[in-house]
């Protein structure tokens, strides 16, 4: 029985095809004053016109967002929080501290996640599974990050005032929560059919800033296996959806599928450089952090979905794996990425 259960669910070498519907019942999107004057503005749920949201600092801002984001999408779909089973959420911070702080008063069994800009994917894809395990039948899904508060991990306190070179992304500040169900609910955001899960990618890249082409090896080999796995070419997908790779990772993934046998060129889309306009001061190469392909996936990409302008997404956020340690040390910037199928009710 074990055997057979492997063959019909077990994919290929790196996906899986989920056993059930699983459904994304409700969604939420909170985002900063930047983002909330970008394309998407009018999309989002909530546009903050304070960059601390009220708070004392970059992370307990960051906190919120999380708190803010999954009470929305609990209150827009009505189901009450100890109908969830589980919390599936992560940041970019160290120990994941916006997510510990932000969702504890919740009182929900927590997976904290870090995929850094990929944990979106990683959280929805495991989420998935569970469900389709029949371990649970409401769980919920939040991811976040902040400009601020991410610049002050990674590189230095906004008071360094830094310049950044041409090639680098912006981390959006924003959260993007996700109710996935086993019960479709009155109007389901979107169905989830398959998970592909992505492998450490290093191509040797040492720029910190260029993590468009960090991420984009990444990126192209998820495709790739997804492709593979499901026996599918890249007509099959409305869009191919990457997370955070900006115009120049964007660029080096075209190149990277070219040499794969594929020509992603024409259904292709970056959450990062649809958040952003392309003459939007600050932004550079467009934008990325956990919460970019978060708010773009509930404001945009499900939209698209419920209301079958798509048909089936590909979507797949994209991380690098790097700290201030590591690049000080004189590390590379290996990447990950991880995919999800989903498709229209």
């Amino acid at each position: 029985m074990e055997e057979k259960n492997k063959a019909i669910f077990a994919v290929g070498n790196q996906s899986v095809k989920l056993p059930m519907p699983i459904y994304i019942r409700e969604s939420a999107s909170i985002v900063g004053e930047k983002e909330g004057k970008g394309p998407l503005g009018s999309l989002f749920d909530m546009v903050g016109d304070d960059e601390l949201f009220g708070c004392a600092s970059w992370e307990e801002a960051e906190s919120t967002l999380q708190k803010e984001a999954v009470t929305l999408a609990l209150g827009k779909s009505r189901v009450n929080k100890n109908d969830v089973r589980y919390l599936f959420a992560g940041d970019l911070l160290g120990q994941t501290i916006a997510t510990s702080f932000g969702l504890r008063e919740f009182e929900i069994p927590l997976f904290g996640l870090y995929g850094a800009c990929s944990t979106c994917g990683e959280t929805i894809s495991l989420a998935s599974m569970v469900l389709g395990g029949g371990f649970a039948q409401n769980v919920m899904c939040v991811t976040s990050s902040h400009f601020a508060s991410a610049e002050k991990e990674f590189r230095f306190p906004m008071e360094y005032g830094g310049q950044r070179p041409p090639c680098a992304t912006r981390t959006v500040t924003g959260s993007g929560a996700f109710l996935l169900s086993t019960e479709k609910g009155q109007q389901p955001k979107a169905l989830i059919t398959g998970v592909t899960t992505g492998k450490i990618v290093d191509l040797g890249v040492k720029d910190s800033f260029n993590m468009g082409c960090s991420m984009a090896p990444a990126a192209a080999d998820v495709i790739a296996a997804n492709l593979r796995d499901f026996q599918r070419q890249p007509s099959d997908y409305d869009r191919i959806i990457t997370g955070d790779l900006g115009e120049v990772g964007q660029q080096a993934l075209f190149e990277l599928m070219r040499q794969r046998g594929f020509d992603i060129t024409s259904n292709h889309m970056d959450c990062g450089m649809e958040i952003f306009a392309r003459d939007q001061k600050g932004t550079l190469s467009g934008g990325s952090g956990c919460g970019c392909a978060a708010t773009v996936l509930s404001a945009f990409v499900l939209k698209k979905l419920q209301e079958k302008v798509w048909k089936r997404v590909l979507f797949i956020p994209t991380g690098a794996l790097l700290n201030k340690t590591s690049f000080n040390e004189g590390q590379t910037v290996p990447g990950i990425a991880h995919g999800v199928v989903l498709e229209s009710c």
